[in-house]
């Protein structure tokens, strides 16, 4: 159990949810695992839940404290909330930015910034630990180079130019991808991003590890009664979660691309996990699938702390935690969305 934001998140299995007086009680096996009271909280979260009582139900849609149950993987389920009083405001928000560019710009480029940011940060740490086996004097340049791009960044408040700046840090970003490949360079290279279909190893697990990060980060916005569909950066598309791509463009480095290369270096995928169909797409095997989606939800479990806040939670959280702050900005609570800018 953690209270983040106004909001508790329970991430213990089998845990039932029940209210006594003013206070949600956990309960497991009829034995109370915590006792927190209500009227501080705006929401609760759920996962992988046994139940809850009617009567904290009923209790928290009278108090507008809206009740949301997710997978033990992260998978949304359901919202339960009382009459639409804030949730209509906030995504009536929601949509008046996306429908003006300017603006849209505006709060896209945070998200920029921390993607930016967090590959800049990626490099120097690789150069810290790894100043032997990577040519430290090109990965200094190219961090140079992202952090010029921030700059421009920050102050940018054109969609398109906003889109190429970010292209252009990509492809520095990229250029030196392949050297964090410490280990079975024979078998795992990346010269560039392929997506549709991709075309090598590392293009298959990285295609991987994005989808999921854009499921999970799609359900954390539901889970704060955002449109997940509705972005401000990538635009209007009938079935693209746009707000989640625009979201998880922060976490793309820090904590997809990072897991695909430690799974690379520790040796726990190996060629045999990938075969190439008939026209060029490589892709993962069933048990290779199986292990990747094992390793990920542990990687989920593990403990960092979180930049803006101050506070350990799990990398699993760092979605909802995001959302969040997203919507307390859509609210007037915050003056601009904080990026994750991990260091």
């Amino acid at each position: 159990m953690k209270k983040l934001l106004n909001t508790l998140f329970i991430t213990q299995p089998d845990v039932y949810l029940s209210l006594d007086g003013d206070n949600i009680v956990l309960l497991k096996e009829k034995e109370q695992l915590g006792r927190l009271p209500l009227h501080n909280l705006e929401a609760i979260n759920s996962f992988g839940y046994t139940g809850a009582s009617p009567a904290l139900m009923g209790y928290c849609a009278e108090k507008n404290i809206s009740i949301v149950f997710f997978t033990m993987n992260g998978r949304f389920l359901a919202r339960v909330i009382g009459k639409s009083r804030g949730n209509v405001v906030l995504r009536k928000k929601q949509y008046r930015i996306s429908d003006d560019e300017v603006v849209s710009a505006k709060v896209a480029r945070n998200f920029i910034v921390g993607k930016i940011f967090n590959h800049k940060w990626i490099l120097e740490r690789i150069t810290r630990d790894y100043p032997l086996r990577v040519d430290v004097s090109q990965f200094k340049e190219v961090s140079k180079q992202l952090s010029e791009i921030i700059i421009q960044v920050r102050n940018c408040e054109d969609l398109e130019r906003l889109r190429g700046l970010e292209g252009q840090a990509a492809i520095s970003y990229n250029k030196v991808f392949n050297q964090m490949i410490l280990q079975q360079k024979e078998d795992f290279s990346f010269q560039f991003r392929s997506r549709r279909p991709p075309t090598d190893n590392v293009n298959a697990m990285l295609s991987f590890a994005y989808t999921l990060l854009s499921n999970d980060m799609a359900a954390a916005l539901e889970g704060v009664g955002l449109d997940a569909y509705v972005g401000f950066l990538h635009r209007d598309r009938p079935g693209r979660a746009s707000l989640a791509l625009d979201l998880m463009e922060e976490l793309r480095g820090v904590y997809a691309d990072r897991f695909v290369l430690s799974l690379i270096n520790k040796k726990i995928v190996s060629k045999d996990d990938f075969h190439q169909k008939e026209n060029g797409a490589v892709i993962m095997t069933d048990d290779a699938r199986k292990r990747f989606l094992g390793a990920w939800q542990s990687r989920k479990q593990e403990k960092i702390t979180h930049p803006y806040l101050g506070e350990k939670i799990s990398w699993g959280l760092v979605p909802h935690v995001q959302s969040l702050l997203l919507a307390r900005f859509l609210r007037g609570d915050l003056d601009e969305y904080p990026p994750f800018l991990w260091k």
